[in-house]
């Protein structure tokens, strides 16, 4: 097989392995999008007078530790004011707590709106990044003026860069409890590793540029320098630039961004150090030469 044959077949493998990577994304995003997409339901009572509460979550916050659910109670039964209908036959008072009490109410003869309603997250490190984890309960219970009413929940998680896994479980009470799991999004995965693996790529590349220069005795190499000046500031760019925005001293600084920097810096600093006494014996072996006569 001759050369240019080996070089055509490389270059076919190459696109083929493009195409099933690229393949392999596209399957994944809309794999992720369509779980998404999906509409849970949880405790819901099979027959009589109840309330759905259609529950969205949004605005996720591991920083403040809390999130907002946006609710819409929608209508069942006797308390629909006609089959099918969204609007109350009759006024309702639907409570919500958790780490504050909060009340909906629904008009006779009215749809109900979307209300935001906050929920404090009550386990879970932000630090962990990006595998923490937080768990959060909200209490749901409903009633009229006959008394209190059944309630149902349906679930939609809305926030692209969190994962909530919810469960929903009817109290003694009467009420209905929705708890949940947040972690982070497939996405925020992916993208969490490529960083700290480019980030260990770039400073072992450096090292190794670093050992190349010393034992060259090359001197003071101004671009390779510039290189590695470059890339010590580019990794605090790449590390703000992670996806929600976590705080200094996270899981991922301890296991790549810190050991990067430290790595680079001490590279840079050998490598001025260890250029600077080749600059300086080379000037002295110059001198030398010319105070002999001898040509440089």
């Amino acid at each position: 097989m001759t050369a240019a044959r080996v070089r055509d077949n490389r270059f076919l493998v190459a696109l083929l392995i493009v195409a099933v990577l690229c393949s392999a994304g596209v399957a994944l995003y809309l794999n992720e999008r369509n779980t998404r997409q999906q509409a849970r339901e949880l405790a819901l009572p099979e027959s009589g007078d109840w309330i759905e509460l259609d529950v969205t979550a949004q605005d996720i916050d591991p920083g403040a530790g809390d999130l907002t659910l946006f609710v819409v109670p929608v209508p069942h039964g006797g308390l629909a004011a006609e089959p099918g209908s969204v609007a109350f036959s009759r006024q309702v008072v639907i409570t919500v707590q958790s780490a504050t009490r909060t009340e909906l109410r629904a008009a006779a003869g009215e749809a109900a709106t979307p209300q935001p309603v906050p929920a404090d997250f009550h386990a879970g490190t932000v630090t962990d990044y990006p595998f923490d984890r937080h768990r959060f309960a909200v209490s749901f219970a409903a009633a009229d003026t006959a008394g209190s009413v059944p309630v149902g929940v349906v679930f939609v998680d809305a926030d692209p860069f969190f994962l909530v896994h919810p469960t929903s479980t009817p109290s003694a009470s009467g009420a209905t409890v929705l708890a949940g799991t947040v972690t982070r999004a497939r996405s925020t995965f992916i993208l969490a590793w490529f960083m700290i693996a480019a980030m260990w790529a770039l400073a072992l590349a450096v090292m190794a540029g670093a050992e190349v220069l010393y034992r060259g005795r090359q001197g003071m190499v101004w671009p390779s320098l510039g290189w590695m000046a470059a890339t010590l500031f580019a990794l605090i760019g790449m590390r703000n630039a992670a996806p929600g925005s976590p705080p200094i001293g996270s899981l991922i600084d301890y296991v790549a961004f810190f050991w990067a920097e430290g790595i680079i810096a001490a590279c840079l600093t050998f490598t001025v150090v260890a250029g600077t006494r080749v600059e300086r014996r080379k000037r002295a072996e110059a001198a030398a030469a010319a105070a002999t006569g001898a040509d440089p």
